[in-house]
């Protein structure tokens, strides 16, 4: 349950005086119209509305001497999601977990990616089997980082290391839209970003493949229907979500309230289909 905060109100010393009915009344009242809350996040047996600064820091074998919060982890193929924060002065490398794909967002500060310096919204993808590349940061940065398994029907075989600036935006509905940073073609794996404008409403969609999203920028509202009702609750910067594969999600309780951008990925190819509302049990 979040914290909710109350400011001091004037009258509340004069409600102090007043007893039985007559108090509880304007204790209520004051209550209300004095305390900034945010609504509780929805009971949901999946990943949703997570607020990561909210999350125990973990260690990091691959990265030592980071703080890490592990969104998703498989103790099994050890594949994993996750936020990191480098310290200043802190160098490593991208081998530390041999036989993985690795994939790295520049959320805030500067990293240096073996020759390229990547900024805010600089990107990363090294595939199984590549030489370990040096990583370093002189003043600190915070990146989301993951480790997937190897999947023999993967086409892209080289490193991709881009600036998100670089790459077009392409409106995909109306106020709203996508960045491609990644798509392969033989797997179906996808990595991109979502923008939205300031009332952008996403349609009811759901996708036939696991998706996660970590939310860069911004405040929205958001829909996720769980047995037949929507479940709706805010996200605030660095809110973040692992869906189920075709879970309807969206609808017009959905809203940017500020202009939004989430990081999005798919691990495997998803099929997307719109829906008219949240399906009937």
């Amino acid at each position: 349950m979040r914290s909710v905060f109350c400011l001091r109100h004037p009258l509340l010393s004069l409600a102090a005086q007043l007893s039985g009915r007559l108090f509880s009344f304007l204790a209520a009242c004051l209550l209300i119209g004095g305390c900034v809350s945010q609504s509780m996040r929805p009971n949901l047996p999946y990943p949703a509305f997570v607020v990561t600064d909210e999350m125990p820091d973990i260690f990091l074998a691959a990265l030592p001497g980071v703080r890490a919060k592990e969104f998703s982890s498989d103790m099994r193929t050890r594949a994993s999601s996750s936020r990191v924060l480098l310290p200043a002065e802190w160098s490593g490398t991208t081998g530390g977990s041999p036989g993985k794909s690795l994939e790295i967002f520049v959320l805030e500060g500067k990293l240096r990616f073996s020759d390229f310096e990547l900024g805010p919204g600089g990107y990363a993808y090294v595939p199984p089997g590549s030489l370990g590349f040096r990583l370093e940061t002189k003043a600190g940065a915070l990146i989301l980082y993951a480790l997937d398994d190897v999947d023999a029907a993967a086409v892209i075989r080289a490193p991709i290391i881009i600036e998100s600036d670089v790459v077009p935006w392409q409106e995909v509905h109306a106020g709203i839209y996508e960045k491609e940073l990644r798509a392969d073609p033989g797997t179906g794996a996808r990595t991109w970003l979502v923008r939205l404008d300031a009332d952008a409403a996403p349609p009811f969609t759901s996708s036939s493949a696991m998706r996660e999203g970590y939310l860069v920028d911004g405040e929205l509202r958001h829909t996720e229907c769980f047995e037949g009702e929507p479940r709706t609750a805010g996200y605030l910067r660095g809110g973040y979500f692992r869906r189920p594969p075709d879970t309807v999600n969206g609808g017009p309780e959905s809203k940017a309230l500020v202009p939004s951008v989430w990081f999005l990925r798919e691990r495997s190819g998803g099929k997307v289909q719109q829906h008219a509302r949240c399906p009937a049990l």
